[in-house]
């Protein structure tokens, strides 16, 4: 049985990769659960899959978890994470966290050679290099967890890279692809978190609105397959079926198709290098090319203008160094200031743009990724407060 940690388990991911493992018990053994919210949720995952360790983010939780588990040994905080991480001894960690908040654990799991599952795009943005570093030295294979970037390593697999032109990740344009730029102004919270395909989170699903989510995804498969920004490329596919291209130099063109359920991707990245025996989908081939008596699908260019945050990822790119870094911690400030009703939609592009304006990239080492982190936050958080001081007056 492969041992699994889940960094993230309450989540949208956490909860996904916990179905994967209940209808293939026979393969996975959950050693260690971590959560930031939903304590109630994170007991009752514990009582059914029997971790030796939880860890919860709020250290005023710990008694009250302890009081229902007292079998099990119970953290919190950075310190929680790192324990599941790394001291439960996993075969493979799901990195499923938002933002930057399991950085060290990451780090340090991969360090010791345990295989990450890696749904969390802001850790390999911000210091993807250092990240694939550590894992050519200690033997850890990082394994993505994003449909877009999962279809890119299915697709590579027993090819020699020398011999990819480019590879193409596809966007599904989230709600609001045909909208004017007089209509994004307008947009509410509520309308941005209706995706039109996938079940996400709160943040990734609004990342997707703005497109901000296929730059943090460019990004990150530069860092993943080592390649430089003008060889990955985007097209939306309003389907969400073809997730991911490569095109090699001769010509040819692989790519991944499936249904758009997560639990596709991340049950591939827990069994790997094997494929589970069965699927939760029914296999029916034109169900999953789209549905209906045809299946039929379209791609078309990103529009940058209505959704600047894919060039803004670009720029990070060009940069280089510790921007990218700047990039995701003031969208994931940015995205906050939305949600709380303190900017609009179309703020968001501007915010983070204006953290970059003001940015210096240096090298992204551990320590310059934490400190240009905190600084982009609390940059982007004064510009926040600032813009809602106006729109009040």
């Amino acid at each position: 049985m492969k041992r699994v940690a889940i960094l993230g388990s309450t989540g949208s991911i956490g909860t996904q990769a916990l179905d994967v493992i209940r209808r293939h018990g026979e393969r996975f053994q959950v050693v260690a659960l971590a959560a930031g919210r939903r304590i109630d949720e994170l007991v009752a995952q514990a009582r059914e899959f029997a971790p030796r360790l939880i860890s919860a983010a709020d250290p005023g939780d710990v008694a009250r978890l302890r009081g229902a588990l007292p079998e099990v040994r119970v953290e919190s905080g950075s310190a929680g994470l790192l324990a599941c991480a790394v001291e439960s001894h996993p075969d493979v960690l799901l990195a499923a966290t938002d933002g930057a908040v399991a950085m060290e654990a990451i780090i340090a799991a991969v360090r010791a050679g345990i295989d990450v599952a890696l749904a969390n795009k802001e850790i390999v943005v911000s210091l993807g290099e250092a990240l694939m570093a550590e894992a050519r030295r200690s033997g850890a294979r990082i394994l993505p967890v994003d449909s877009e970037h999962s279809a890119i390593f299915q697709c590579l697999e027993g090819e020699r890279r020398e011999r990819v032109h480019a590879v193409v990740l596809t966007a599904s344009g989230g709600p609001f692809w045909s909208a004017t730029a007089e209509e994004l102004a307008r947009v509410t919270v509520a309308d941005a978190l209706r995706h039109p395909t996938w079940q996400m989170g709160t943040k990734n699903t609004i990342d997707s609105a703005t497109l901000m989510n296929k730059g943090l995804e460019v990004i990150e498969a530069c860092r993943l397959f080592d390649l430089p920004p003008e060889r990955v490329r985007v097209l939306v596919h309003r389907q969400s079926v073809v997730h991911g291209l490569v095109i090699f130099t001769d010509g040819n063109v692989k790519a991944q198709l499936a249904a758009p359920d997560m639990r596709l991707p991340i049950g591939y990245a827990l069994a790997y290098p094997d494929r589970l025996e069965s699927s939760p989908l029914a296999l029916d081939p034109l169900a999953l090319l789209g549905g209906g008596d045809q299946a039929r699908h379209s791609f078309e260019a990103p529009d940058l203008v209505r959704f600047p945050c894919l060039g803004l990822a670009y720029r990070a790119l060009a940069m280089g160094g510790t921007a990218s870094a700047a990039l995701s911690a003031a969208n994931e400030v940015a995205v906050r200031a939305f949600v709380a009703g303190e900017i609009g939609f179309t703020e968001i592009p501007r915010m983070v743009g204006a953290v970059l304006d003001a940015h210096e990239a240096e090298a992204a080492t551990l320590e310059a990724v934490r400190r240009v982190d905190a600084w982009a936050r609390e940059f982007a958080a004064r510009t926040a407060r600032t813009r809602h001081r106006i729109g009040n007056h």
